[in-house]
């Protein structure tokens, strides 16, 4: 089993930035590649950003330029840097591992308001 906890949503105007973390426990051994994903309202869960076990990153094209993923494999922690940040950017995001199961977070709310 693996756990999962976000942390760092919030609230912020459009333009500003934020950065979500997402420290793991467990059987972290069997971890492969670590994303986050959004979801807003009565859409879709969707892919954000994913990070493999040897640091090779993939984004949306949505968020290229804008936002980074990086883990520290000494902290089990994977970051989604999040700036300039857009309206359509309201959701919640959750971070995944995927190994020989696929496990998530319980979800932190961004939400970006004018």
């Amino acid at each position: 089993q693996v756990q999962l906890v976000e942390s760092g949503g919030g609230l912020v105007q459009p333009g500003g930035s934020l950065r979500l973390s997402c420290a793991a426990s467990g059987s972290i051994f069997s971890i492969n590649t670590m994303g986050w994903y959004l979801q807003a309202p009565v859409k879709l869960r969707e892919l954000v950003a994913g990070i493999s076990s040897r640091g090779s990153t993939n984004y949306a094209d949505s968020v290229k330029c804008r936002f980074t993923i990086s883990r520290d494999n000494s902290k089990n922690t994977v970051y989604l840097q999040m700036n300039r940040l857009k309206p359509e950017g309201t959701a919640v995001y959750y971070c995944s591992a995927e190994g020989s199961f696929d496990y998530w977070g319980q979800g932190t709310q961004v939400t970006v308001y004018s």
